[in-house]
């Protein structure tokens, strides 16, 4: 089973995390690493450093393209250590597409579904 780590600015990765499963049930599959207030860059390499240690297949959602979680990942991809897919802009419907793919055994489609949750529901209504 592939897993997926989120990272994000403070304790919105954990919470999103708990989101998720008040709708899917328990995901041990799912892993967190937040950046605290206190913590620089290094801090949080480390942190994500050991959170990945010994996972085989993962996915890293975060949730601000530019920010210093995903900008630590990124950087840890173009060096060449390590081999993952990393998307930003996280969000509860990413999440949901990625455990439902594992669910089924399908491929998740992350962008599209990441998307398709942002609705602008007056526009809907009128």
């Amino acid at each position: 089973m592939s897993e997926l780590v989120l990272v994000s600015h403070g304790q919105f990765c954990t919470e999103l995390k708990k989101s998720a499963e008040m709708i899917m049930g328990p995901q041990e599959n799912i892993h967190t690493v937040e950046l605290l207030p206190s913590e620089g860059p290094e801090d949080f390499k480390a942190k994500f450093d050991k959170t990945v240690e010994g996972l085989g297949d993962f996915t890293v959602f975060a949730d601000l393209m530019g920010g210093t979680p995903a900008n630590v990942v990124a950087r840890i991809l173009m060096e060449g250590e390590g081999h993952f897919d990393l998307f930003t802009g996280m969000n509860l419907p990413m999440i949901i597409s990625f455990i439902n793919a594992e669910m089924v055994g399908g491929e998740p489609n992350i962008v599209d579904d990441a998307k398709a949750g942002v609705v602008h529901v007056n526009e809907m209504l009128s």
